[in-house]
């Protein structure tokens, strides 16, 4: 086995940056590395929803097949593209402490938030959120890399604004001063946390890539993984989970599920300690299903149909 690390990545400036990122760390610990970047399928269809594309996990297949092949040694994703569910023979190997959770608004103005207005993004979540605030509002569909996202929204005239993950803009150092932060807006599970996994059969870069962990980073979009895993039951929908510690021993939970059109919101609220991480998530969820979420998400599989 080699012992240089050969990482995989998608090849968009974030992805890379997020590479990078992983690639100094292990050279800071005196490993080798190699960065090897490959197209994503949802990077090459950017004219559907990626709801409508009907593929789990569409931006890390690819890594996932170069993995199981022996082409690549570990990969490294924006935590929240990942599928809850890992492919066979892939473990999570380290979670790296976490940027900036909240989405932002960038804008043309801000006039339009008492009137009408079109808002561009391709989240049923963030889209589900905003109407909820919003319910005049149309909202369109966006596609895309950041930079690719950034363009359109510059190019489109008739649009007020679009929705990013702070994390992405502030990690390649893109975010404008015309930006409104969304701390009301519930994240996407994970948002701003960085996933490396690694083939479980590779021990070497296993226990190389287990000393970048962070311990908090990972029991918090754990409990939101498990949030999401059990609501979703296979069916994309607009759920939101953040977790964070409010001191060293107790973690503070929103997380809630929208109908698709913003008008149904169930949520649930909870501090809890931290060493109820590994069941507090699942539990969560089931009170949101019993209050009227195991119907939801129904109706919501059904509209997307």
């Amino acid at each position: 086995m080699s012992t240089t690390i050969r990482i995989g990545t998608r090849d968009s400036e974030l992805a890379l940056w997020q590479a990078n990122n992983v690639k100094n760390k292990l050279e800071a610990l005196g490993y080798k590395t190699q960065l090897l970047p490959v197209k994503s399928t949802g990077d090459l269809n950017l004219d559907q929803p990626l709801y409508e594309m009907g593929i789990t996990g569409i931006f890390t297949k690819t890594l996932d097949i170069a993995m199981i092949k022996g082409d690549i040694d570990i990969a490294v994703h924006s935590m929240k593209d990942v599928p809850t569910a890992l492919p066979k023979g892939i473990v999570q190997a380290a979670v790296l402490p976490r940027a900036n959770v909240h989405d932002i608004l960038l804008h043309k103005g801000l006039d339009f938030l008492k009137s009408s207005g079109t808002i561009a993004t391709g989240s049923l979540r963030r889209k589900a959120q905003w109407l909820h605030h919003h319910p005049s509002h149309k909202i369109v569909n966006l596609r895309g890399n950041v930079n690719t996202r950034l363009r359109k929204l510059e190019d489109n005239e008739d649009w007020n604004g679009a929705i990013f993950a702070a994390a992405g803009l502030e990690r390649i150092n893109l975010k404008p001063e015309t930006h409104q932060v969304l701390d009301w807006m519930t994240p996407a599970p994970a948002q701003g946390a960085m996933l490396i996994v690694v083939n479980e059969s590779n021990v070497f870069a296993k226990e190389a890539v287990e000393k970048l962990n962070d311990e908090k980073t990972a029991k918090c979009v754990h409990v939101e993984r498990d949030f999401l895993r059990k609501l979703e039951g296979g069916c994309t929908a607009p759920i939101g989970a953040l977790a964070e510690f409010k001191n060293e021993k107790d973690i503070s939970f929103t997380g809630n599920l929208y109908s698709l059109d913003g008008t149904q919101k169930i949520e649930e609220k909870a501090i809890f300690q931290a060493d109820d991480y590994q069941r507090i998530g699942a539990i969560l969820a089931q009170k949101v299903l019993d209050n009227g979420g195991r119907e939801l998400m129904r109706s919501i599989k059904a509209e997307l149909e």
